[in-house]
């Protein structure tokens, strides 16, 4: 015979249970800090807290001495802090608690005054729960080496020209009467053509993976690191390099750190992956405004912009330095002549990079990456091989192909402007004074002899003639003489 249970009793019974049940899900969702891993760049230090479920973070700041505070509820530590390399950062040491009796308290000692921010990341297929905490440094740039006043002086007035040209044409002016001139009688007005290298994803963000666990983000810094060295090799090129180290740089925050260092020309160095190691080839991709020119494209597009969610940061484009009324005609003016530039030094690099490896497409592929959205700075983005194909890891990872691929494309970039260098460059001083930017290169002006060109190389009469298979005197203006080594 079933009993019944008073109803006082059995509702006591029902929310013992209930609250049973709930003390065992908060036991189950309760977080530890598994592992903690630390960045250091040059305007801010990330740290990391790995997390087996979220936790609720409270971030704040104390003063004498300096210290910042992150509370994580219902959290204990499985990790050891002092494992961390400090150096290089602003936390000059860490100490760890527990308080109001399951509460884990992180405590930085800081060396240097800092902006923190923070944010908590769900888990994707390379991390679970993360906590991240930023500390970003006032007034501190992201770049070592900054461009030099002088030569940005110069470039503020190339770029304040071209703004003018673009306005006139958009209000239906002519463009050259509207076009400030610019003053060309400075210290070294002949400034160098700036670069802008960027080395794809970084610290949290490992881009993708190999077969054998080599890191995209590994193998395009060494080769961003060779490309940079190469420009800075080239007289009338500088390099700036948008990361010199592992840690990440939004997306976004790419593009202005290439504004803010005037660069004429950014590139962005990758190494593709795809689910499958049967792709290979590299790759050379422009901006497209109306979408990817395949589903390759497409989905390389939504992986590379992705890794924004992976360091928190938005990467929406911002035009809020231009004009309100103008802002869409000369961002369409202004896009359409740098998606142009694009293209052609695109299709330079491509043909020698062809060279060196096979071309996944035979063309210059299109689309929406973020890195490339800056609507003033012609810009490309390398695919330099597929890393999930195993051969191709093989070959990333070597020097030599490294090097090969980086020459590749420096030698497309560096043509493009030896064509087209920009009016205060000393590639444009050397083309006006009738020398070639080729340093074995000289471009005939009137009055010249093939002796007296002879005699100022320091090479011999006969020499010059050889090598410009020559059989007399006669050369005329315009014309280029190579240079044999003396």
């Amino acid at each position: 015979m079933r009993r019944r249970l008073p109803a006082r009793m059995g509702a006591g019974l029902l929310t013992l249970v209930a609250t049973l049940g709930l003390t065992l899900s908060s036991l189950a969702q309760a977080a530890s800090v598994d592992n903690m891993r630390l960045w250091a760049a040059p305007d801010h230090s990330r740290l990391v807290f790995d997390l087996s479920a979220p936790a609720t973070a409270n971030v704040f700041e104390l003063d004498n001495p300096r210290r910042l505070v992150i509370d994580l509820s219902g959290t204990s530590l499985a990790a050891d802090p002092a494992s961390m390399d400090l150096s290089n950062s602003a936390i000059s040491s860490v100490r760890t608690g527990v308080r109001d009796g399951g509460d884990l308290r992180v405590v930085l000692e800081l060396s240097r005054a800092i902006e923190p921010r923070h944010f908590s990341l769900a888990p994707n297929n390379q991390y679970g729960d993360r906590l991240v905490v930023d500390l970003e440094y006032p007034g501190e740039s992201a770049v070592e080496d900054p461009i030099d006043p002088i030569e940005s002086m110069i470039r503020e007035q190339e770029i304040a020209a071209e703004r003018a040209k673009t306005v006139a044409v958009a209000e239906g002016r002519d463009p050259v009467e509207a076009a400030p001139v610019i003053d060309t009688a400075q210290p070294h007005p002949k400034r160098d053509i700036i670069i802008a290298v960027d080395a794809g994803h970084g610290g949290e963000d490992p881009g993708a993976l190999g077969p054998s666990g080599t890191r995209e983000k590994d193998v395009v810094l060494q080769m961003a690191d060779r490309l940079a060295r190469m420009i800075n090799d080239s007289p009338g090129f500088k390099a700036v390099l948008i990361r010199d180290g592992d840690y990440y740089v939004g997306l976004r925050q790419r593009t202005l750190i290439a504004r803010e260092q005037k660069a004429d020309f950014f590139v962005s160095i990758h190494a593709d992956a795809f689910n499958s190691p049967r792709p290979h080839g590299s790759s050379v991709f422009a901006l497209s405004q109306s979408g990817a020119t395949s589903e390759t494209a497409k989905w390389l597009a939504a992986s590379e912009n992705r890794s924004d969610l992976i360091g928190g940061v938005d990467g929406n484009l911002s035009l809020d330095d231009k004009d309100q009324v103008l802002r869409g005609v000369l961002l369409d003016l202004t896009m359409t002549a740098t998606l142009n530039d694009s293209l052609t030094i695109g299709d330079e690099v491509l043909s020698r990079i062809g060279r060196i490896n096979d071309l996944h497409k035979p063309r210059v592929e299109q689309a929406g990456f973020v890195v490339l959205k800056s609507p003033d700075i012609p810009s490309l983005l390398v695919e330099t091989g597929f890393i999930s194909n195993p051969e191709e890891e093989r070959r990333l990872k070597d020097g030599g192909y490294q090097q090969r691929m980086m020459s590749a494309v420096f030698g497309g970039i560096r043509s493009h402007f030896e064509r087209n260098p920009p009016p205060a460059s000393l590639l444009a001083w050397q083309r006006d004074q009738g020398r070639s930017t080729a340093t074995n290169e000289y471009r005939i002006q009137p009055g010249d002899t093939l002796s007296a060109i002879a005699s100022r190389h320091g090479v011999a009469l006969s020499a010059l003639k050889q090598v410009n298979e020559l059989s007399g005197d006669v050369i005329r203006v315009g014309q280029v003489l190579r240079i044999p080594s003396s």
